[in-house]
């Protein structure tokens, strides 16, 4: 089979792709299978579920007392009271208990007076009476047979999903056994001659060009949570007989589903869309949703096939889009409604005309709103669902979000959980991590939220009034300060505090060894230099410029200044892969990945708070945390930073 370039069919929409696949698998359902009741929570009735025996079986006392026929304890009042025989018109008896014979009523204990051992002349009555100074009335304080369930009435009707609560309902009718659907079972091809087997890495270890194989596990696992098992198969080279035979083996077995895990896209080497032709036919490439365009589906003898795409969001986005909804249907089970709120993103956020766009971000209460944060939007970045508090879906026919205009966003994580989210807006830098856990760790109900738009980001992300807090480390190139002048220039009407966090060390992340002899920023424009810059409006960026205006220095002279990333790690990971040979940002993250590093100055990181959150509760347990120890111990582990002053307010307005 010789290489040759895929060529979209045409894309459809997702609304369309949805259609198409319902109306190729009309009826799509499962045969069925008897299991024990105590195996059936999370599974699906098949058939209807009648109660075998009614619930309670007998007449059962509520309560802790004497049983009485009601009848007989008309007519006792306080003025009158109605003295009772044990044994004859009156029985003790707790709850659960069997009613006695002739009894339709309970007297609870605490109404019922009894000899007084201490002075028993004070009561004209003995051990063998009791004595009420009110009437009961039929089955008070009464269970009566069936008031739960009652023989023969149903108790579930067939298509109900049971649940640990309808376990507890079934036993009780005396159901031990039912009818469910088997479980949908998917048959997983992960392919790619550059996929590697997790369990086969020693010492962490991966040479370029390889890549862990992890998109198979994370689709069993979501098939697992939607009611279905998987077979994960193991790892083929992108050939295509390799592919095909095990393809058409899962089609001609028991599997209900199929995946092919890789393959979709328009590459020499992509064989998905081929393979499901000559085997069967191809319903659908491409669906203009973005990520998860390059998603594939088909038939085969019957059963859905999913190409699905190689990014691991891509492959999210795909599976719930649309194998999501075809196996509820198989399981006769609605589609779940998203919880939706409305949220205030922080910036204006462009996207392509033409497809939708599943925008993952993070989400924090701030001044009574829910504001939105984009995180990193590369099909490639797994985190970026892992971090995520929800997701915007940005239609396809516009071309983006405005600013300071409401959208609507799907909730990832409980709305209480993002209400007591705090929200950082602002410069990056490592000891934020450090926050995140030690927070976490201090309340399990508090978190920490952190954006990386840079420090002046952050001070307008704190006019806006959309953030709790902001990283920043904007030098004054006038005297060498730092923040006071920007905020008192951008902020002049925002009351706020200043809080000092650390002392770090900024400078040039360089390979090992320094293989270009760099010295210093008076190097970077040398022939042969090749830079990554920080984005434009970050402390780091206005530093940079300083220093380059004091050397006289053009940065048009400077090989990648244009190029940018939004992290000092993001800096540190493209110095380590050789993309760059420097990159100016902190020592920390020269150390985390060792890179060497030249030193250029030392410089105040500060977190700028509104005076209107400062002493929430949240905040004050934040600085408490800034100001322990154990802060202080982690972040100068880290390397290159500096905490005789951390957590005090330096500055106010």
């Amino acid at each position: 089979m010789t290489d040759k370039r895929n060529i979209y069919l045409k894309m459809k929409t997702l609304e369309e792709a949805k259609n198409i696949l319902f109306e190729a698998f009309p009826k799509f359902g499962l045969s069925s299978e008897n299991i024990d009741v105590t195996d059936a929570v999370n599974r699906v009735l098949s058939e209807p579920v009648y109660a075998a025996m009614s619930s309670p079986n007998y007449h059962a006392a509520a309560m802790d007392g004497i049983a009485v026929a009601a009848e007989a304890t008309f007519g006792a009042a306080e003025t009158d009271p109605k003295t009772l025989f044990i044994g004859k018109d009156a029985h003790y008896v707790n709850t659960g208990h069997v009613m006695p014979e002739k009894t339709n009523a309970v007297i609870m204990i605490e109404n019922i007076h009894v000899p007084d051992e201490q002075q028993p002349d004070k009561q004209q009555i003995d051990e063998q009476q009791v004595e009420i100074i009110a009437p009961a009335f039929p089955w008070q304080n009464v269970r009566r047979m069936g008031e739960d369930i009652v023989a023969t009435e149903l108790v579930f009707a067939h298509n109900h999903r049971v649940t640990p609560y309808c376990l507890g309902a079934l036993i009780a009718a005396g159901i031990f056994r039912v009818n469910v659907y088997k479980k949908p079972g998917v048959f997983i091809q992960p392919t790619g001659s550059e996929l590697v087997d997790h369990r086969k890495i020693t010492q962490n270890e991966l040479p370029p060009g390889q890549v862990i194989d992890s998109n198979s596990h994370m689709l069993g696992k979501l098939v697992d949570a939607c009611g279905g098992f998987y077979f994960k198969n193991t790892i083929v080279e992108d050939k295509f007989e390799l592919i095909a035979k095990p393809i058409q083996d899962a089609a001609d077995g028991d599997y209900d589903m199929i995946f092919i895990s890789g393959g979709s896209s328009a590459g020499s080497k992509d064989f998905t869309r081929e393979i499901i032709s000559k085997l069967g036919e191809v319903l659908i490439h491409g669906v203009t949703m973005m990520p998860g365009k390059p998603v594939i589906a088909g038939r085969i003898n019957g059963k859905p096939i999913f190409g699905i795409p190689g990014y691991p969001v891509s492959a999210i986005i795909a599976f719930e889009q649309l194998v999501h909804p075809l196996i509820n249907r198989m399981l006769h089970q609605p589609d779940i409604p998203d919880h939706e709120i409305q949220v205030m993103p922080t910036k204006k956020i462009p996207s392509k005309l033409g497809l939708e766009e599943f925008l993952r971000v993070k989400l924090g209460n701030v001044g009574g709103q829910i504001v939105a944060t984009p995180l990193p939007r590369g099909a490639g970045c797994i985190t970026s669902f892992t971090e995520a508090d929800g997701i915007i879906r940005i239609p396809n026919h516009i071309e983006g979000l405005a600013e300071n205009k409401p959208a609507t966003a799907t909730l990832l994580r409980p709305l209480p959980e993002i209400n007591n989210t705090i929200v950082a807006v602002g410069s990056h830098d490592n000891t934020m991590d450090v926050l995140a856990d030690l927070l976490r760790s201090a309340s399990s109900t508090v978190s920490l939220s952190s954006s990386h738009v840079g420090s002046m980001g952050g001070l307008m992300a704190i006019k806006k009034g959309l953030t709790h807090i902001a990283g920043t480390h904007l030098l004054n190139p006038d005297d060498g300060s730092y923040n006071v002048s920007y905020i008192q220039k951008y902020l002049p009407d925002t009351p706020v505090k200043l809080v000092h966090l650390v002392q770090r060390e900024q400078g040039l992340i360089i390979r090992p060894g320094n293989p270009k002899s760099i010295k210093g920023i008076e190097d970077l424009n040398r022939k042969g230099i090749s830079f990554i810059n920080r984005q434009n409006g970050s402390g780091t960026r206005i530093l940079l410029d300083f220093k380059l205006s004091q050397l006289g220095l053009n940065p048009a002279d400077i090989s990648g200044y244009s190029n940018e990333e939004f992290t000092h790690m993001a800096v540190a990971v493209a110095v380590l892969g050789g993309s760059a040979d420097a990159g100016l940002g902190i020592y920390a993250a020269a150390k985390a990945l060792n890179l060497d590093f030249i030193p250029v100055v030392t410089e105040s990181y500060d977190l700028l708070i509104p005076a209107d959150v400062f002493d929430t509760k949240n905040i004050q347990l934040l600085l408490e945390i800034i100001r322990s120890n154990a802060f202080k111990t982690k972040v100068t582990a880290l390397g290159g930073y500096h905490t005789q002053n951390t957590g005090e307010i330096i500055w106010s307005s």
